[in-house]
């Protein structure tokens, strides 16, 4: 049991390494432009590329690994993130690092997607939630410490430390990876075409919609973060970091309390989750202008924010349960779309209509994705397969009566998106 909580905490620890790649650019694009002699909109490429990469790569990219000892594809996909932040520290040349932007983010979901099914996988059932929160709280803390301390680390020491200490997390994983990961072949591989299968049915297009809304009313407003607290609440740039410190603090907790109620209720708490947003962001504008409700008002925001991730992945593992790592690249790819939807849309307000109005694109966003979810939830969760194989459907092996009655067992594995797996052996099989 400690080795397998070790093997946790490793994939917890490449998750962080990943997320302080993909985000902590964003903290270093002033330095990166005047060191490679690039303009501003050159640079933001840096992180455009990469999400865009992510979203339209995610699943092919996943589908192509699917065949492949999940310890191998874990430790070629984060040593591939090692040597990209080591390419980082040592070119001078604009080009060479947009290459290598657009490298590990190929190999960014199907990391994600690996890692998740694999921590649900080396625990029993009942402890599958708590191992893909805590994979989970791996962005959370990437967030919390690792965007902040690589844009620290350039600001205090150079661009290049900061990409080291990038490297130098990755390769920890890496060697993590190799240590304490068992090697999981697979045995009885799904084909391409019982994986696509996922993507004929309904119910899971409209999912994906729901999470692509989510997603967008989370980002529509945390993308302009600062902006928000700089023009609506005239907060300073110290007090702005101090604000995004304690915000990723909170995110913290939140995830795990986010996960506490998955396990509790998947469906009711997926369907909350959109209505606490909106809830959050019509408070924001309304204590927007006052500092110390404001104050409060952004650790609220930083625990709700905290559980879209985990809530919006365990909504989607329900629908591509049978196939639960393809499912969870879709996962990565439509929320990195929603991201790219809701910071386009929030920015459209920002210049037209000032900083204080992102709070209604955000709600905006929310109601859409209840309606959406309440149109999901309107369509049953058939038995696609007979009870007691891997057919994740089979509501009768997961005790589910349709969509209304999701019991813990269901909360627990639907959460890793393994809910069909129900004998051991096909868990040590790896299928």
């Amino acid at each position: 049991m400690r080795k397998t909580s070790l093997t946790v905490l490793v994939l917890a620890l490449g998750v962080f390494g990943i997320i302080t790649t993909e985000m902590g650019m964003v903290g270093v694009l002033p330095q990166v432009s005047a060191e490679l002699g690039v303009t501003p909109s050159a640079a933001g490429w840096l992180v455009g590329a990469f999400a865009l990469v992510i979203a339209v790569s995610g699943p092919f990219t996943t589908l192509l690994a699917s065949g492949i000892d999940r310890k191998k594809v874990l430790a070629a996909a984060i040593a591939v993130f090692a040597l990209s932040n080591a390419v980082y520290a040592l070119t001078t040349q604009y080009e060479v690092m947009l290459a290598f932007r657009v490298v590990p983010a190929l190999f960014h979901p199907v990391f994600f997607a690996v890692a998740l099914a694999t921590a649900a996988r080396l625990v029993p059932a009942k402890d599958a939630t708590r191992a893909t929160t805590t994979v989970f709280a791996g962005v959370t803390v990437g967030f919390a410490f690792g965007v902040p301390l690589t844009s620290y680390l350039a600001e205090h020491l150079s661009l290049a430390s900061a990409f080291w200490f990038g490297a130098l997390v990755n390769l920890i994983a890496f060697l993590g990876i190799l240590r304490f990961v068992p090697s999981m072949p697979v045995g009885q591989r799904l084909s391409y075409g019982a994986q696509l299968n996922v993507l004929r049915r309904p119910r899971t297009w409209l999912t994906i919609v729901s999470v692509v809304l989510v997603f967008a009313a989370m980002f529509s407003v945390y993308g302009y973060f600062a902006e928000y607290l700089g023009q609506v609440t005239h907060m300073g740039g110290t007090w702005v970091s101090a604000m995004l410190m304690a915000f990723g603090v909170v995110m913290i907790f939140g995830n795990f309390a986010f996960g506490s109620l998955l396990r509790r209720s998947l469906v009711g708490t997926a369907v909350a989750y959109p209505v606490l947003c909106l809830v959050v962001y019509v408070l924001l504008y309304a204590v927007g202008p006052l500092l110390a409700p404001m104050v409060l008002a952004v650790l609220i925001w930083g625990a709700v924010h905290s559980g879209g991730l985990v809530v919006s992945q365990s909504w989607l593992g329900r629908d591509a349960s049978d196939a639960p790592e393809f499912g969870n690249s879709l996962f990565i790819s439509f929320s990195n779309l929603g991201i790219t939807v809701g910071t386009a849309v929030g920015g459209w307000v920002l210049a037209e209509y000032g900083a204080r109005q992102l709070a209604w694109v955000g709600s905006g966003f929310a109601l859409a994705a209840v309606m959406v979810m309440g149109l999901r939830l309107r369509l049953p969760l058939p038995l696609e397969r007979g009870g007691g194989g891997r057919g994740a459907e089979g509501a009768a092996a997961l005790g589910v009566t349709g969509d209304a009655g999701v019991t813990d067992v269901a909360g627990v594995t639907g959460v890793a998106g393994v809910a069909g797996v129900t004998d051991v052996e096909s868990v040590r099989r790896g299928d």
